[in-house]
Formats: C-alpha cells, structure tokens, sequence
C-alpha cells in the first residue's frame, strides 16, 4: 500500500508541521495536482496506443500483479512455480500496485496500464519539488530526466541504424543496446517500452528519495524538532524499501543518505547540532525495522563481486552518458583553470585501459574538489562514481561469460542516469538564471507555452510508438486475445473468474514466449513458467529445472501418470489448448479428470479424483 499512501503520508507530514491549511495554501497548491494529473494521463495515452501484455517482461509483470490481486498474501504466490513465492524476487512494487487495484475494484489486466502513469506521475512531481527547492526560474528542469532521449537514441531516430550494428534497429532496442553485451535503459525508453519491472517500478521511490534528501541538505538548520522527525521518517520508509521493490538500488542509495547525513553533521560540527547525528544514527536502522518482516522472507540469490576485464568501449560509454558528461565538461571549465593538475585524476585509469572511467573520472574529482559545493554536485559526483563503478566491478550471477555484467549496468545505469538527469538540469538551470540574455518569459506565455507542449505529447503517441503491438485503442492489455488468441481469449476469461487456492497444468516452452500464458495472464500458479527466470531467482537444489518439464509432459502423453503427477504438485486444473496439442501428443485419462469448460478449441478440466 505504500505507493498509495505516500502522497497522503506527505499531505499529512506536512499537516502536522504547519498545523494547518490555509484557503490561500490550497489555491497555491493546484499547480501539483494538475502537473500530477497531466502528466498521468500522458502515460495513459501511451498506455492506450500500446496497451498488449504481449512481449519482453510483461508476463512476468502482469503474473506478478495477477497473482498479488487474486490472492493478497504475503509473500505473493509465485505464478510461475506451483508450491513457491515470490519471497524470490523484490515483489514489494508489485504489492503497492495490486493493493491499490483490490481497494479500487481494478482487474488485474487494467491496472497493469494504470501503473505506470502512477509511477511516472508521481515521479514528476518529485521532480517538479526538486526543481523548485533548487531554482527561482526553469524549476521544470528536471522534469526533462524522465523524457530526455540518449545520444544512441537520437542518432538512430536520424538515420535509421543502430549505434552498434550487433543489433538491428526493427527490434525497437531504442539505444538500450549501445555498450556491447550490456542494457543500458534510461527513464523514456522504459515507459515507452511499457515493462510494468521492478526498476522502473522503483523509479517514483528513487526521486521521492532524492527530493527527501535535498530538503534535509538544504533546510536541516531552519526546522523544528517536529519537521526534522517527519523527514527522518519519510526517508527511512523510502530507503528501507528499496530492497523489497528493487533491490539494487539499495547498493546506490544507502551511502548517497550516509553521505548527505555526513554532510549536513560537517556543517554543524561547528554548533553541536545533535539532531544532525540523529540523521544518521536514526534512518538507517529504523529504515529495516519498518519493513523486517519483508527482509526476513526475502531469500534472493546474490552474488559475489568481482573486476570487469573487459571494460565499455569509450565511444559507445559517450553514446549513452554523453548529453550529461557534454554540460558537466562545459560547467567545469572554470574550475580546470583554476585547478588543472586535478586532471591527472584520469591517467591511472587511460593507463590501464579503463578509458571511460579515466573520462567520469575528471568531471568527478572537480565536483569534489569545489569549495561552494551544493546539492547538483553532490548528486553528480554520486552519479558519475556508479558510472566508475560499473566500469570497474560487477556483481557475478549466471548470464555467462558473454553478458557478464549485463545485469550490473542494467541496473545501476538507471539510478545513475535519474541522478545525473536531475544534477544537470539543476546546474543548467542555475547557469540559465544567471544568464542576463536569457529573457524572462511571462505567465501568460509561460501558460501558453505549456498548454502547446502538453498538447503535442498527447499527440505524439498516435503518429506511431517504435515498439512491438498487437492492438490499441484500450486499456486492457489482454484485449488482443480475441483477436490473435481466439481460443486462449475465452478460456483465460473463465479461469479469471474462478477463486480459491488453483494449481494449473499448461504447455512450457522456455522464455520469452507465450507459453507460461496462462499462469501470467490469470497468476494461477503452473508448476513451471519460464524456466529460466526461476533459476536466475531460485537456484536449481532440488533438480526441478529438469524434472517439473519432464512432469508436465508425462501429464499430457501418458495418461497412467497423469492424476499422480497432477497430485504430486497440488494441481487441480489441466488447460488444453492449441501450444499444448502443439508440444505434446496430449492423451487425456478416462477418469480423475472432469472437463469445465471447452470452446474455440480449448478444453479444461479440474481434477476429481
């Protein structure tokens, strides 16, 4: 419920600081809402042009959220592996989402296009708060983060071809291809590609943080006991839930609040400010005790560290962080002159090959090394460090050798890229404001300005999204079924409408494709889904990577086994249908079996012996 509450929790917050709301307050106050609901229905258009569960993460993403809706216990049944959880996986996104489909009446295959406008929405207006804590002017700065393209996406918007040509533009990769054998997603591109993920789930969290933490660096000293205790608490609900809605990004954040709490402690070492220890003392601990529960079931795999050997081709490093490594270069230039032996920063790392690290490297050491330091160079200092980092060590999992550190860079890139988003909006606006040729613009052009930009967005996605579709003009995301899936249409349709603890028996056939559809679309566990997602989450102990396949097709092909087996994995439902007479000579028993349903080809029965 915590994506449903916080705008509340800080309504609240704010509530019982000022004690009250003024007339004159609330009518300031309109600008949030219409900036949180512009911005909610310019995803939801998105969403409306490119609404199908239908490709990429989006199983596994609908499953999840299926599974939490049909049966709220925690943790959530895991769809794709009959008799487990999802205590394997960071599934507290999930959670938030499907809470607030139950208390709203949503069925599942809307609300999965409801989330993210959520998330994006919500994001926003973080982001609109950050910008108006740091700038008097262009405080709409950092809302460009969430919608600026990477120079790989620019160039092959231009021309047509991929940066790197290992990958071929009509697969829609949009620049998240550029750096060999990585991902490197950036906010836009996962709207746009729609994946309801856990990182980009986390993406609202992660600048609700960021505007948390600026508010405590720059407003520590002028508030009460009773504000520095609400920022506390709201930090430590966001920080402690990272680990449960995307794990990684804990590993960035955790230090970014040590360092901001160390900060503002160096700040007041002059006066003793105690409550600036409390800062410190206080967030991290009671950020795991508000969600111990969680961490206590949580059981993921994880992995050790370990040196990249094989680091980012520098050209393709600047095809991807090259907008916001251009305005730090220009913003340094100062700085360089002051302080040009700083430089030699970067030869260690040009030395031993590391050429895009040597290349963060120079911005990062004069961010440090500044004596008027504020927030933007904090957070462009951090960002750029994950950068280095991600050029120098990994976390291993099982990718293989080729993909090593795909996961590493996938995921630790888009943290960086909110932070270095949002540091250099801030350091282009301030650079804007000081500028005497850059004129004011006047409200009534300012609106004008704005209803002409909201306008064309709303636009825009009609003219075409670059992403695979099987239908639009809706927001149920399994609407393409009657269409494509004919058969599979009616038969999830009842299965969605039946309650009570189901275990189901369908066809598997590896990832990434639609087998494991129904278990997704209606999260009725299967004894197993795609296959290797549950051993990148759960391991392979007990041998079921082999063994669950080998059982589903002895259910289908011999008959002798089948209500054994089904018994063996609790399942009470055996769906048949076009993938399963496909992969299996299917034999159905003569008895133990009672057939419920049947049409358009599919038949499903429920066993009864």
């Amino acid at each position: 419920m915590q994506l449903a509450l916080l705008p509340f929790l800080t309504l609240i917050a704010y509530h019982l600081y000022y004690r009250h709301y003024s007339v004159a307050e609330l009518k300031s106050a309109w600008h949030w809402e219409a900036l949180f609901l512009i911005c909610f229905f310019l995803m939801l258009d998105v969403r409306f042009v490119n609404p199908t569960i239908s490709y990429a993460e989006k199983f596994m993403d609908h499953g999840f959220l299926a599974s939490v809706i049909r049966n709220p216990v925690v943790p959530p049944l895991d769809p794709w592996f009959a008799g487990g959880t999802l205590n394997v996986y960071y599934y507290l996104g999930y959670w938030m989402l499907g809470c607030l489909a139950i208390v709203s009446g949503v069925p599942s295959n809307i609300a999965f296009n409801l989330s993210l406008p959520t998330v994006f929405a919500l994001s926003a207006v973080s982001l609109y708060a950050i910008g108006t804590l740091l700038l008097d002017r262009f405080r709409w700065l950092p809302l460009i983060t969430l919608i600026l393209p990477n120079p790989a996406l620019v160039f092959q918007l231009i021309t047509g071809k991929a940066v790197n040509p290992a990958y071929d533009p009509s697969l829609s990769w949009l620049g998240t291809r550029t750096i060999a054998n990585t991902i490197n997603e950036f906010p836009l591109f996962s709207f746009i590609w729609g994946d309801v993920h856990a990182h980009v789930i986390s993406i609202f969290n992660q600048v609700f943080l960021l505007f948390l933490l600026l508010f405590a660096y720059k407003r520590w000293e002028t508030l009460d006991r009773k504000g520095k205790i609400l920022i506390m608490s709201l930090t430590a609900i966001s920080l402690g839930s990272m680990p449960l809605i995307n794990t990684w990004d804990v590993l960035i954040y955790a230090p970014l609040v040590l360092v901001i709490a160390f900060l503002i402690i160096w700040r007041n070492r002059a006066s003793m400010d105690r409550t600036a220890w409390a800062f410190l003392l206080t967030v991290p601990p009671v950020s795991i005790l508000c969600y111990l529960p969680f961490y206590i079931q949580l059981k993921t795999q994880t992995g050790a560290i370990a040196l990249v050997r094989a680091p980012s081709d520098p050209i393709e490093f600047l095809w991807v962080n090259g907008i916001f490594i251009a305005i730090f270069f220009a913003l340094i230039v100062p700085e360089i002159r002051k302080r040009p032996w700083l430089l030699l920063a970067c030869l260690p790392f040009a030395i031993t090959g590391y050429t895009a690290a040597a290349i963060a490297i120079i911005p990062l050491v004069y961010f440090i090394a500044k004596e008027d330091r504020n927030f933007p160079d904090i957070l462009a200092a951090f960002g750029l460090a994950i950068l280095i980092a991600c050029e120098l060590i990994y976390m291993k999992d099982n990718m293989g050798e080729t993909y090593f550190r795909m996961n590493t860079v996938f995921k630790c890139y888009l943290p960086a890229w909110l932070m270095l988003g949002t540091a250099a909006s801030g350091m282009a606006g301030r650079w804007l404001s000081s500028r005497p040729e850059v004129p004011a613009i006047s409200a009534r052009d300012s609106a004008f300005l704005t209803v002409i930009t909201v306008a064309v967005l709303f636009i825009l996605p009609f003219f075409g999204l670059p992403v695979v579709s099987y239908g639009s003009g809706s927001l149920d995301g399994l609407a393409y079924l009657q269409e494509q899936h004919p058969g599979d249409a009616g038969a999830v349709a009842y299965l969605r409408t039946i309650n009570g603890n189901e275990i189901i028996i369908e066809a598997e056939k590896g990832d990434y494709s639609y087998y494991s559809r129904v278990s997704s679309f209606t999260g009725i566990p299967a004894v197993i889904g795609q296959p290797f997602h549950e051993f990148m989450w759960r391991g392979d102990d007990t041998d079921w990577y082999s063994s669950r396949p080998a059982d589903i097709q002895a259910i289908y092909e011999q008959p002798e086994k089948t209500v054994a087996l089904m018994k063996k994995y609790n399942a009470t439902l055996l769906y048949i249908g076009d993938l399963e007479r496909g992969r299996y000579s299917v034999n159905v028993p003569d008895a133990g079996l009672t057939q419920v349903y049947s049409a358009g080809g599919t038949e499903i029965y429920r066993l009864t012996a």
